[in-house]
């Protein structure tokens, strides 16, 4: 008898063994799957957008297309290097005003804050992340296009309109720093309370602990927020088409109106579609989009995996 209930036990043990198994590798599938269909929808977009392209290719070289400055559709003539002017510069300037606020903010709100003063700046910084990108635009050209038209940029004996690289790259800065505080408070955060208090108890101070300690750990994190405010300031489309003037030419100051490449499409769209050729040469602005990103951030992933080596030892 006592036989018998074991070997039942035994049977059922073994049966749920078995639905597990079968939930682990239907789980396992599924996740494969949804990985090679990921993988998938990217590739048929690329080569979408490069069978598109072929006619402009067919036509002109692409060597030649990046280093004209000639850009005027209806002669035919497909210049994008003020577009690729205009994208760089805005980025990086951009990256240069935002990236050290957000990584002070962040070590304030790691390291710093306490209580309620957490808490609120907390909450503030992620009301400021929801505000759509167009109510940034509509505030900027009521408030700041008027501030650097008027007195920033005769400040630097510069004339302009208001409109152009600076007020974009200055607008644009606000609307990644968020994002770029909120990634980097996490990777702080998640560093474990012995390294503070290891540091601290040979005598380091609290900022030498932050900016030689915690820093150091917490930089492939830090360095991943960067590149996630880049990635987003290089394809943000809706604030640069309002506020940087649409002008296609190389700008010769940070306050001269300019063009970037997602304003190129957004601003020729609608008619220039109806033409193959000007139809190829937006899509493949589309294509260049494309490449410099995933260049940008295959470059971004291997430099992060040699720093977290690096720091790790």
């Amino acid at each position: 008898m006592a036989e018998s209930t074991e070997s039942a036990e035994s049977n059922q043990t073994g049966g749920r063994f078995s639905k597990r198994l079968r939930r682990e590798r239907l789980s396992s599938a599924w996740f494969t799957v949804a990985g090679y269909f990921a993988i998938g929808i990217f590739v048929l977009i690329v080569v979408t957008m490069i069978y598109q392209s072929l006619p402009l290719l067919e036509e002109f070289s692409i060597a030649q297309m990046v280093s004209s400055s000639n850009w005027n559709p209806d002669q035919n003539e497909f210049g994008f290097l003020p577009a690729i002017v205009g994208t760089v510069y805005v980025s990086i300037l951009t990256m240069v005003m935002g990236t050290p606020i957000a990584i002070l903010t962040a070590i304030y709100l790691a390291e710093y804050a306490e209580g309620r003063m957490k808490t609120l700046v907390g909450s503030f910084i992620d009301v400021l992340a929801a505000i759509p990108s167009v109510i940034f635009g509509l505030v900027a050209l009521f408030a700041v296009v008027p501030f650097v038209g008027n007195h920033l940029a005769p400040a630097f004996g510069s004339s302009a309109t208001g409109q152009g690289i600076f007020t974009v790259s200055l607008v644009m800065s606000i609307i990644v720093t968020p994002f770029m505080i909120s990634l980097s408070v996490e990777s702080l955060e998640a560093l474990p309370d012995e390294l503070r208090e290891t540091s601290l108890g040979v005598g380091a101070t609290k900022w030498e602990t932050i900016r030689t300690v915690l820093l150091r750990a917490a930089g492939p994190g830090i360095f991943s927020a960067v590149l996630l405010g880049f990635g987003r300031v290089f394809g943000a489309t809706i604030v640069p088409a309002m506020l940087i003037g649409g002008q296609t030419h190389i700008p010769d100051s940070p306050f001269a109106t300019g063009q970037t490449l997602p304003t190129l499409i957004v601003n020729d769209f609608g008619e220039l579609m109806s033409l193959p050729l000007n139809q190829s040469a937006l899509i493949f602005v589309g294509v260049m989009l494309l490449v410099v990103v995933w260049l940008f951030n295959f470059s971004a992933m291997l430099i992060r995996r040699r720093l977290r080596r690096r720091w790790q030892y």
